[in-house]
């Protein structure tokens, strides 16, 4: 049975402006600017030095749909790269570099092939083994059609893998595009579904593989963790996925106690330790620090200067360290008396009947625009409300508190 080994990469977002990024040393900014460069470098070497059967790009390529002019060029060099050693790349774009985009064209190395607006079906040989693969590129930014109902079923003894940048039909964290559910790709009868647009690594379903490889860079705080694309080993019965890390850096929360903790040195150096050891293992990194188990002393030290001053100083004490870590932001865990109130707050509304609520909600209610849309206040809502509310509190109280 023939095997086949490929790469399934998605969302790139090359040229990405890291928008909304605060308290970043200068110095630091290019390797922060570079990043999703460097991810997309570092893909490249791996695929130069691991000759995969073939390279697929599922969408989201440039992070704007006017493509910069650098991008595309370092783009360009890529594919030319894994020309020069025979490795095909089929590629479609996604609602960020959407074909209505207006960008300077480049001519791409003839091992890329380019998925147009219409859904149609390539086809590779490998090994002896025809492999079909089926896919398109967003016509414009918003592509609210179930676009699988395009594809055809998969027919014969042939190996089939559909690339498909969109969403599950009703997923709430993130825009949705291209919607589909998951039995409706299971039932096309394909041997691996490659998906783009999530951003979050995940596998929806494992016989046929259904995988989202998430984006290739974290770019903010909400992409926190190790970035990257899989390698993919598919016979027609059979599939192995292993990850493969990209990032240049990566986005994390880092704890530190400060239990014993009374002078400013003990804790300038207790981060600067519990840093150097999450350096050694993850590399660079964008961090957000949290200082958890606070008394009342080590409170009262942290509280004597401005967390500015406080994230000033650990930048400068990590300056010169390489691989780089960057201190984003600095919390202080709740006291425990704040989450004892917290607790009692609960307590309480549990003890809500339907005209409590009602009085609590009464003024959104009475919007004369936006009641329209709001539910009936009745049993299933008042216990949905509850456990949002609950849900929200617990977060607050087992996280932290902006200084």
């Amino acid at each position: 049975m023939t095997e086949i080994r490929f790469l399934h990469i998605a969302d790139l977002h090359l040229d990405s402006p890291f928008k909304g990024i605060s308290s970043i040393p200068q110095n630091k900014w290019r390797d922060i600017r570079e990043s999703t460069f460097n991810a997309f470098t570092n893909i490249i070497e791996y695929a130069l030095e691991n000759k995969p059967d073939f390279v697929l790009i599922v969408g989201d390529i440039y992070d704007g749909e006017n493509r910069s002019l650098r991008a595309q060029a370092l783009f360009q060099k890529g594919m030319e790269s894994l020309q020069s050693v025979g490795i095909p790349v089929l590629i479609c774009y996604g609602n960020h570099d959407h074909l209505s985009g207006n960008w300077v064209r480049f001519q791409l190395p003839d091992n890329v092939q380019v998925f147009g607006g219409e859904v149609e079906t390539k086809s590779l040989n490998i090994k002896g083994q025809e492999i079909y693969i089926s896919g398109f590129s967003y016509k414009e930014r918003h592509v609210l059609e179930g676009m699988h109902r395009h594809y055809p079923t998969a027919s014969g003894n042939h190996i089939h893998i559909g690339m498909l940048h969109g969403s599950v039909e009703g997923n709430v964290e993130h825009d949705v595009y291209a919607p589909f559910q998951k039995h409706e790709l299971i039932a096309k009868g394909y041997d691996y579904w490659a998906l783009g647009h999530i951003h979050k690594r995940q596998t929806l379903h494992s016989d046929p593989p259904i995988v989202y490889p998430g984006n290739t860079q974290s770019r903010h705080r909400n992409e926190k963790g190790l970035k990257g694309f899989y390698e993919v080993t598919l016979t027609k019965h059979h599939a192995v996925l292993q990850f493969i890390p990209s990032s240049a850096f990566i986005y994390d929360v880092v704890e530190v106690s400060c239990e014993g903790i009374v002078h400013a040195n003990e804790l300038i150096k207790h981060i600067e330790l519990t840093l150097d050891h999450y350096r050694k293992i993850n590399g660079n990194a964008l961090i957000e620090l949290i200082l958890i188990v606070i008394n009342e002393e080590t409170n009262e030290l942290i509280q004597g200067s401005s967390k500015e001053e406080w994230l000033l100083l650990l930048q400068e004490s990590l300056e010169m360290e390489s691989p780089f870590i960057i201190v984003k932001d600095l919390y202080i865990a709740h006291p425990k008396k704040d989450r004892k109130e917290l607790n009692m707050l609960l307590e309480r509304m549990s003890e809500w009947d339907s005209s409590d609520w009602k009085h609590v909600l009464k003024d959104l209610y009475r919007h004369p625009k936006g009641s329209r849309y709001l539910p009936t206040v009745d049993e299933l809502f008042l216990n949905e409300t509850f456990q949002e509310a609950e849900q929200l509190l617990s977060k607050v109280g087992e996280k932290v508190d902006k200084q």
